[in-house]
């Protein structure tokens, strides 16, 4: 069980403000001081600093921080394992095309064993991490990057990234010059998604952007946009299991072009999730 001052200091990480983590623990401002002096004396040395009249954690707080995450998951896991003898019950985390588009049959695999549970998180890898961080979810799977000096790893698999169309559409099922895009509008998600960052990381490798394109037309929704592009009102590029959902698309490629990226399970250091992420992989 977690010292009360561990707990303390952990919601002091996430709010960064003694009196906000005062409230939520309710107890008094001193207090919460207290127990971080004491944890500051038990370490020998500071957690957190004001600097500009704003808290900051130390480096040795970060790394108290990451220490203390994966003791919290390996209480809470120990806890579910007395309470429940049999069966897993998984609580993982999924970044948006992981979760709509590749993991249904894994997960439809594992829950053939009707002793099996699993709760599922879709949302951003921001997100997703932080819930990682919390203890919330046992592991996440992930496209694009994260930091692996702080986190553990394993490739889930490699995806392909292409171009779609429609099956009307000239480029459907061709190899294209890339020329031939700037005349098409494209079909994108908002900024910040990472099949959208993807395509513009690439573009700019040939001193070309979105606007390039004759219009663009941004959808935030990933499912009305392959429909707009079954529809033939413009291409789209995304991972090749987007493909797989929609019958009138096909894919395309640009000469020259070869894009893949990792989809990887991430999970906290020194925890049992090693094996809970084994575990569930034996299902695809």
């Amino acid at each position: 069980m977690l010292d009360y001052r561990i707990h303390t200091f952990l919601t002091l990480c996430k709010t960064m403000n003694y009196g906000t983590t005062a409230e939520l623990l309710h107890i008094t401002q001193p207090a919460v001081t207290q127990h971080i002096q004491y944890l500051e004396q038990y370490y020998g040395c500071r957690l957190f600093l004001y600097e500009h009249r704003k808290l900051h954690m130390t480096a040795e707080a970060q790394l108290l921080q990451q220490y203390v995450n994966s003791m919290n998951y390996q209480e809470t896991k120990l806890l579910e394992a007395l309470k429940a003898p049999t069966g897993y019950n998984l609580k993982i985390g999924v970044t948006k095309t992981i979760g709509k588009y590749v993991i249904r049959q894994q997960i439809a695999n594992y829950l053939q064993d009707k002793d099996n549970q699993i709760s599922i998180m879709i949302d951003n890898t921001s997100n997703i991490l932080q819930l990682l961080d919390q203890g919330t979810i046992d592991f996440a799977i992930v496209e694009g990057s994260f930091d692996r000096k702080k986190y553990s790893s394993q490739l889930y698999r490699t995806e392909s990234f292409s171009g779609f169309c429609s099956k009307m559409h000239p480029f459907a099922g061709k190899t294209i010059q890339m020329d031939s895009l700037w005349s098409q509008n494209l079909l994108l998600r908002e900024e910040g998604s990472g099949t959208r960052s993807i395509l513009e990381h690439q573009l700019l490798t040939y001193n070309h952007t979105v606007s390039d394109f004759t219009r663009t037309i941004c959808i935030s929704d990933f499912h009305l946009l392959a429909h707009l592009v079954e529809m033939n009102c413009g291409i789209m590029f995304a991972y090749s299991s987007v493909g797989n959902d929609y019958t009138g698309i096909l894919p395309f490629k640009v000469e020259g072009w070869q894009i893949s990226r990792e989809f990887n399970y991430v999970y906290l250091r020194n925890t049992d999730a090693e094996a809970l992420v084994s575990f569930f992989h034996n299902y695809s």
